[in-house]
C-alpha cells in the first residue's frame, strides 16, 4: 500500500493575513480597457472614413476643398511637428470670430511655408469652433504636379481678388501672407524684418466684403531653415523663386530637410474692423487702402519685436 502524502495546512497567521489584505479594486483593469476602447474608436473612425471614400459620401466645395480628407489624412501627420517639435504656443485665439468671414494676415518666413500649416492647425485644433483656414497661395503652388492637387484638397486657392472675396462673402476664414516669396525666402540676417506688403490687395478684399482683418505675428519660423545663401542659376533652371542653402541643406542630404526645433509663438491680434469704412467704394480709395495696409504691417512688426523680447531663447 503506497504511503500517504501529507499536505500541510496553511498556518492560521498566514490565512488571517491573506484575508485582511486589500482586494484590488475592479477599476485597476480599466486603463487597459480604456486603451483598448481608444484603439477601437480609432479603428471605427478609420473604417468610417474608408466607407465614405468608397461611397463618395463626403463634401467637396466649389474650390475643391475636401474637409474630410484634410482632417483625417493630410493634417494628422503634421500634428507632431506642431505639438512636440515646435511646441507651438497660441495667443489671442479669442480675437478670431466663431463664425463669419475674417481675413487672417500674417508674416511669412522659414524657407518652406510651414508657418502657413502651423497657423491652420492652430485654428483647427485650438479655436473653440475648430475653424478651417482657407489659404491664398501663389501661382507656383498650383503649377507643381503633386503639390497643386493637395493644395486644392486642403482648402487653398489662388491668391486673387475674385476667390478671396467669394470666400470671405461666404463666411470663410481666409489666410494671406502678403510678403510672399520675398518674406519666406529672405536671408537669415534679415529675420523678423517684414518685407513689402504688396499693393494692399488683401485690404481691398476685406473692404469690399466688410470683413475684419486680424493681424497675426509668428515667431519661430525664421529659425527652422536659416537661409544663408542660394543658387540663382539652379532656381532659374527649375523655374523656382529660389533654391535655398542652409547650414544643413544640401550638405546633409535628406537630413538637411529636417527643420530645426525652434520654439514657436503664434499671436492673433485684435481685429481691425472694416464694415464701417464704406464697403466696395472704400476699396477704390488708394489712400485708405495704403493706410490700412501700413497699419496691419506695423501692428505685426511691433508685435514680433515684443514676442522676441519675451522669448527666452530660440529653442526654449
Amino acid at each position: 500500500m503506497p504511503e500517504a502524502r501529507v499536505i500541510p495546512l496553511e498556518p492560521r497567521e498566514e490565512r488571517e493575513a491573506r484575508a485582511a489584505a486589500p482586494v484590488p479594486p475592479v477599476g485597476s483593469a480599466q486603463p487597459a480597457a480604456a486603451e483598448l476602447s481608444d484603439w477601437e474608436r480609432k479603428l471605427a473612425g478609420g473604417l468610417a472614413f474608408l466607407r465614405r471614400r468608397i461611397t463618395g459620401d463626403y463634401p467637396v466645395d466649389d474650390f475643391g476643398f475636401d474637409s474630410d480628407l484634410t482632417e483625417h489624412v493630410l493634417l494628422p501627420p503634421l500634428r507632431p511637428l506642431y505639438d512636440t517639435w515646435f511646441r507651438v504656443e497660441t495667443r489671442g485665439l479669442d480675437n478670431v470670430p466663431d463664425a463669419g468671414g475674417a481675413l487672417i494676415v500674417a508674416n511669412h518666413s522659414g524657407t518652406l511655408p510651414l508657418d502657413a500649416v502651423m497657423t491652420s492647425l492652430a485654428l483647427l485644433d485650438h479655436h473653440p469652433e475648430h475653424r478651417h483656414l482657407r489659404l491664398l497661395g501663389a501661382d507656383l503652388v498650383f503649377r507643381l504636379p503633386v503639390v497643386a492637387p493637395l493644395a486644392r484638397k486642403s482648402g487653398n486657392t489662388l491668391a486673387c481678388h475674385a476667390d478671396a472675396e467669394r470666400l470671405l462673402s461666404s463666411g470663410e476664414l481666409v489666410g494671406v501672407f502678403p510678403e510672399g516669396f520675398k518674406g519666406i525666402g529672405k536671408p537669415f540676417s534679415e529675420r523678423y524684418k517684414l518685407q513689402r506688403f504688396g499693393r494692399g490687395g488683401f485690404v481691398a478684399a476685406a473692404l469690399r466684403t466688410g470683413t475684419p482683418i486680424i493681424p497675426v505675428s509668428i515667431v519661430g519660423a525664421e529659425e527652422i531653415y536659416p537661409l544663408i545663401g542660394g543658387s540663382k542659376t539652379l532656381a532659374r533652371l527649375l523655374g523656382l523663386p529660389y533654391v535655398p542653402v542652409t547650414p544643413t541643406f544640401p550638405w546633409l542630404g535628406p537630413l538637411g530637410l529636417v527643420p530645426l526645433p525652434s520654439k514657436w509663438i503664434i499671436e492673433f491680434g485684435e481685429p481691425i474692423e472694416t464694415a464701417h469704412l464704406g464697403g466696395p467704394a472704400a476699396a477704390e480709395d488708394p489712400m485708405l487702402v495704403f493706410n490700412l495696409t501700413d497699419q496691419v504691417r506695423e501692428t505685426i512688426q511691433s508685435t514680433l519685436y515684443t514676442l522676441l523680447m519675451q522669448r527666452r531663447s530660440v529653442f526654449f
